[in-house]
């Protein structure tokens, strides 16, 4: 038969033939590899395909009921990118294997909790699908690689903000002929949370259970993709496109919800995934270096031991900050950290991106919705911000950054007319009181000097000021001196002698 060659190449393929969910970009913008990304721990089974439609691991994944601690930000109209890797460590390997050819579908679900939401059973709608395009001649699949393991969707405007579970979706029909068929599901979920006044969502009658969405024999996951000619169309699976056309007139606009969870935590000045090397406790005698120096091993340890398929390379640069302050230990020289509060996430690399599909009307038309541009590049820039020089100028930002809307600023994102305060301070926060505008405020990203406006929440409730300052990280340092002080010092002397803990020698092969 004409395809019996093109299987051939099938039964061949190596084991790395899958793929994993690996990364997430938000209007462009790299969210870090693995980073608000729940999937399989077991790094040699995480790119497996799921075979079974009733599992539970068909809504997020194998270990996919289980959440990580990052949740990332998104708005109304936000494009959202997903990177599929063949190697989930290695994103220049390949996305997945031409003969893995299928759809493609996205998923949301409105969740009260994005870190503790299991993601099985109902509540998932359908925003966007994709099957075979008759006049390209090629699948979902086809066009994912083409674009280097990049899927592009814009989210749709008008419906509820808070916290959603976002799903993309992808089915590989190579083997689903056989019998019995072997359809190959690859799914993960991201924690996102979105940003929209807007109240719109759909009714239970709208929404489908996963597992559920899909079941074994149908036409749609035995589809014989081989056959030639193929009988088209393709029966798209799942439901119908959730479209929020007809209910957009009834929508009720409400005061913007704040993102409470799952926020990059103020001292992270390193991250790998879900992961934040949290800067240590200034010191300035013997007993304060060697309380850094155990406190930046255990999250080293941590690092190793808590990393994603998609790699611990992050955890060596961490390493290296111990042995700094092991060394300095050892040298007699009792005041740092080093480069205190200094950036280390390595910047992100240059990534071009596909266009982003608009969200679909039910009728898989698309529907227009304001968001980013039409092309996509992502920059060369780093997930934690460096602080800028210390301004004592006003200095308006520009007008192409987006106004914070979780307090966070820098990286594109500008405190100037944002709910927290005008200026944004050394460590990435908007505010308004000298803590922000003063020493260290960064004029690119907001106002700086005594000028500056203060926020609603100061003027209307000055005690919720007290309360963004430790929520974000501006606690006076003594209070951090006192606290890493009061930590068990039983591994002090151990440390003196330079010994590193068994668990953190980490087989790298």
């Amino acid at each position: 038969m004409k395809y019996s060659a093109v299987l051939a190449l099938v039964a061949i393929s190596g084991v790395h033939a899958h793929t994993l969910f690996s990364k997430l970009f938000v209007d462009g913008i790299d969210q870090g590899t693995g980073t608000c990304i729940r999937m399989r721990k077991d790094p040699s089974k995480a790119t497996d395909p799921i075979n079974d439609l009733s599992s539970d691991a068909m809504a997020c994944g194998v270990d996919g009921t289980l959440g990580v601690s990052r949740v990332c930000a998104a708005n109304s109209g936000s494009a959202l990118t997903f990177e599929y890797r063949d190697w989930p460590d290695d994103a220049s390997r390949g996305s997945i294997d031409i003969s893995h050819k299928g759809p493609c579908a996205v998923y949301l679900k409105k969740v009260d909790s994005a870190i503790s939401d299991p993601g099985v059973g109902n509540g998932w709608f359908k925003i966007w699908e994709s099957g075979y395009d008759e006049i390209a001649g090629k699948w979902c699949t086809e066009k994912l690689i083409a674009n280097n393991g990049h899927l592009s969707v814009q989210l749709p405007t008008g419906i509820q903000g808070g916290y959603y579970l976002v799903r993309p979706e992808l089915l590989a029909l190579h083997q689903a002929d056989k019998t019995p068929s072997n359809p190959q599901f690859y799914v993960g979920c991201a924690q996102v949370f979105l940003h929209s006044t807007d109240t719109v969502l759909p009714p239970a009658s709208d929404t489908v259970a996963i597992p559920g969405h899909v079941k074994a024999g149908q036409p749609s996951v035995t589809f014989h993709i081989w056959k030639e000619p193929m009988a088209l169309p393709y029966p798209m699976l799942g439901p119908a496109i959730f479209s929020t056309i007809s209910k957009r007139d009834i929508a009720v606009r409400t005061l913007q919800l704040k993102q409470t969870e799952g926020l990059v935590p103020a001292h992270c000045v390193l991250q790998n995934a879900n992961w934040c090397g949290n800067e240590l406790a200034k010191y300035s005698d013997e007993n304060g270096c060697w309380n850094a120096s155990t406190n930046c091993w255990d999250q080293s340890s941590t690092c190793y031991n808590t990393a994603p398929p998609t790699g611990s390379t992050n955890c060596a640069i961490w390493e290296e900050k111990c042995k700094a302050i092991q060394a300095q230990c050892n040298a007699g020289n009792f005041n740092g950290p080093p480069d205190y509060m200094k950036n280390l996430t390595p910047a992100a690399p240059i990534v071009n991106l596909p266009q982003p599909s608009a969200a679909q009307v039910g009728d898989g038309s698309y529907l227009a919705a304001a968001g980013p541009p039409a092309s996509l590049v992502t920059t060369s820039t780093s997930l934690v911000a460096a602080t800028s020089p210390a301004s004592s100028a006003s200095s308006p930002a520009s007008s192409t950054l987006k106004v914070s809307t979780d307090g966070s600023c820098t990286n594109g994102i500008t405190c100037l007319g944002s709910t927290f305060g005008d200026c944004c301070s050394g460590h990435n926060w908007c505010g308004s009181t000298p803590d922000y505008c003063g020493d260290g405020c960064q004029a690119g990203f907001g106002t700086c000097g005594t000028s500056a406006r203060r926020s609603v929440e100061e003027v209307s409730n000055k005690g919720k000021h007290k309360r963004h300052l430790r929520l974000h990280g501006h606690a006076p340092a003594d209070q951090a001196i006192q606290a890493e002080a009061g930590k068990d010092k039983k591994d002090l002397e151990i440390h003196k002698q330079g010994y590193r803990p068994a668990d953190l020698v980490v087989d790298e092969s």
